[in-house]
């Protein structure tokens, strides 16, 4: 294995791992700073939107910039933002620190990606590629719960500091063991943008981002949703994470080659509609362990594996310009990360934890409504060639 594409996955380990744990210290936070779960909750929202914002116009932006150096920086101010949260004394500075680490995760995400295909032989690239996105899958088995058992030992302070960590390896490792990189073609903003105004794309792109925001609101509450058979033990909600990562890793890899057999179009409405009943049914299901282990498999194989559908379905209407569209897509994502975190925030105190499951599931049905608009469009070509071809035919 090249031991740069490992410390390029290292980096991506440390990202996912600060997305993803802070579900799991939240309940911890808003004890610790004085203030409300909802209002603590905008730590996930300042990341994420950060991050959504700032990942194409600043690829757009340091697009002639010497990547080992964009790798360093963006390590070190992700490095900065996390040790300044786990110092702050205030939401405030907590929430400043949130958005400074998106910062460096929207700088490093992206770069790490092209260097892994840039260092990579034409053969290997798609390796290369699995292998760095391959840190990001583990963030979610290993990273967020080591994060918060870690925690539930000493505070939030010390998952934060362990991110922190993660990052400085990440940083030191790049430093010693990546070459000089040669510097990409420079892509303007507007290019990046373009394809958004392509209705197949536009309507896939929301279906990623209602469906994401659904699956991802209530991981981000999971402690409070949770609370009924965590009773607020952070071990017991770490092991729920960690099964609910073992399974989204699962959910990637069968997804995978479900993808090469059956039409995208037939998963992702699959695994939408049984996302949707079982949100439905999670506020009875996670009144007990087995109910709630069960719950949390399903959901973790349906919302990792429509990624893959939702990325196939992307190439195969713009394969000339995949890695732009699957940026987008990674957008998509961390828009609807962010903005589900405000609407479970402000909907929390008024119909508890226990129902938020319901908020998500009317959002992964509105999911399932873009994802049927987008194949309507996508199927209009083919059947517009099908009517000439017939139409051809009758003729002579």
């Amino acid at each position: 294995m090249d031991r740069r594409l490992l410390i390029l996955a290292t980096g991506m380990f440390a990202m996912g791992t600060d997305n993803f744990v802070v579900a799991g210290i939240l309940p911890d936070v808003a004890a610790s700073l004085h203030t409300s779960i909802g209002l603590a909750g905008l730590m996930v929202t300042f990341y994420a939107l950060t991050y959504a914002v700032a990942a194409p116009v600043m690829a757009a932006v340091t697009g002639n910039w010497p990547r080992k150096l964009l790798l360093i920086s963006a390590l070190g101010i992700f490095v900065v933002g996390n040790a300044v949260s786990a110092l702050a004394a205030d939401l405030q500075w907590v929430l400043f620190a949130r958005a400074l680490a998106g910062f460096g995760a929207a700088l490093f995400s992206p770069t790490a990606l092209g260097v892994a295909s840039a260092v990579a032989a034409p053969e290997r690239r798609g390796r290369a590629l699995a292998t760095v996105t391959a840190g990001l899958t583990a963030a979610t088995a290993l990273g967020s719960p080591m994060g918060t058992f870690i925690g539930g030992f000493g505070s939030w302070r010390m998952t934060l500091w362990f991110v922190t960590a993660l990052g400085i390896v990440a940083m030191i490792g790049v430093w010693a063991m990546l070459p000089s990189v040669a510097r990409p073609a420079s892509v303007r903003l507007q290019e990046r943008l373009a394809p958004v105004r392509d209705v197949r794309i536009a309507l896939t792109l929301l279906t990623s981002l209602f469906a994401f925001g659904g699956f991802l609101m209530v991981y981000t509450y999971a402690g409070v949703v949770l609370e009924r058979v965590t009773h607020g033990d952070e071990s017991v909600l770490a092991g729920l994470f960690l099964l609910w990562g073992v399974a989204a890793t699962a959910g990637n890899l069968l997804s995978g080659r479900l993808v090469d057999r059956f039409e995208s179009r037939t998963l992702i409405n699959a695994m939408l509609w049984i996302a949707v009943i079982n949100f439905c049914a999670l506020p009875w299901t996670s009144a007990h362990a087995f109910g709630a282990a069960i719950a949390l498999v399903i959901w973790g194989v349906c919302g990792w594996g429509l990624l893959v559908p939702q990325q196939h379905r992307l190439v195969q209407i713009s394969p000339h310009i995949a890695p732009l569209v699957l940026a987008l897509n990674n957008t998509a994502t961390y828009v609807g990360l962010a903005c589900s975190g405000l609407l479970g925030g402000a909907l929390i105190p008024r119909i508890g934890g226990q129902y938020l499951s319901l908020i998500a599931a009317v959002l992964i049905a509105m999911a399932f409504v873009f994802a049927e608009a987008a194949h309507r469009y996508v199927r209009r070509p083919i059947i517009r060639h099908r009517e000439s071809v017939n139409m051809r035919t009758t003729i002579e």
